[in-house]
């Protein structure tokens, strides 16, 4: 069984089980939440229309916080003498799927 939960602006698809990276949450390492699949598939039981994913859920636990790769950028113009140099490293909330509910 495995489901496609929205988070973020970002679609992911998770089965029971799965730690996966997704952009920050608000909430402590070890809380709970619950989230509305898009999509579940259960063997050959496809549910993907609102009325039928009323009551089922997506339930997870925060792990923690992780932060990304290292990016880094550098502009330059010629003959102006301008350089800038430029980081960034977004952070993600890890979360473990503990549940999938019909």
């Amino acid at each position: 069984m495995y489901a496609v939960i929205k988070t973020g602006g970002k679609q992911e698809r998770v089965e029971e089980g799965q730690t996966l990276a997704v952009e920050l949450l608000d909430g402590e390492a070890g809380s709970d939440l619950r989230f509305t699949p898009i999509l579940l598939v259960d063997g050959d039981t496809v549910l993907s229309r609102p009325e039928q994913l009323g009551a089922a859920a997506v339930t997870a636990r925060i792990v923690g916080t992780v932060a990304g790769p290292k990016i880094r950028g550098f502009k330059y113009k010629p003959k102006a003498r301008a350089r800038t140099h430029w980081g960034h490293r977004q952070h993600y909330t890890t979360i473990e799927i503990t549940g999938i509910s019909r």
